[in-house]
């Protein structure tokens, strides 16, 4: 399927994106998947939500810089399907400029996020002491 990605412009520092999650959480709208990429000054967030039009707008309104873009989301069962679908975009000579996961890719539901902190340790106790699950390894 085809879907709107909301592409916000964040400045690289502690809270952004805490503002921009809270901001989508006040205005009911849910998540779906997200990435997160960074420079030193700056990250893009793509999302893709329930409700684009109106995150896009709530963004804004908010004093975010955001864009609209179609993304192509495919169902993959792993590793093979995967391959094939890189194999086939590369025989059509179609770039892929990213690619990321979806939020309810886990079995009984739920999701794998990764974080990169720059204090893994005050990260890891914060998500111990809240009941967390801590993955070892994927």
């Amino acid at each position: 399927m085809r879907a709107k990605q909301i592409s916000v412009f964040l400045e690289n520092s502690a809270g952004r994106l805490a503002e921009v999650t809270g901001c989508l959480a006040d205005a009911n709208i849910n998540l779906q998947a997200l990435s997160i990429a960074d420079t030193a000054d700056f990250g893009i967030l793509r999302i893709i939500v329930d409700k684009p039009a109106k995150a896009k707008e709530t963004l804004i309104s908010r004093g975010f810089t955001a864009r609209e873009t179609d993304v192509l989301v495919t169902k993959t069962d792993g590793t093979s399907d995967i391959a094939r679908l890189m194999e086939l975009f590369s025989a059509a000579n179609i770039n892929i400029e990213y690619l990321y996961s979806a939020l309810n890719g886990m079995r009984g539901g739920g999701a794998l996020v990764i974080f990169k902190l720059d204090d893994i340790e005050a990260g890891q106790k914060i998500v111990e002491e809240n009941g967390i699950i801590i993955l070892e390894q994927l």
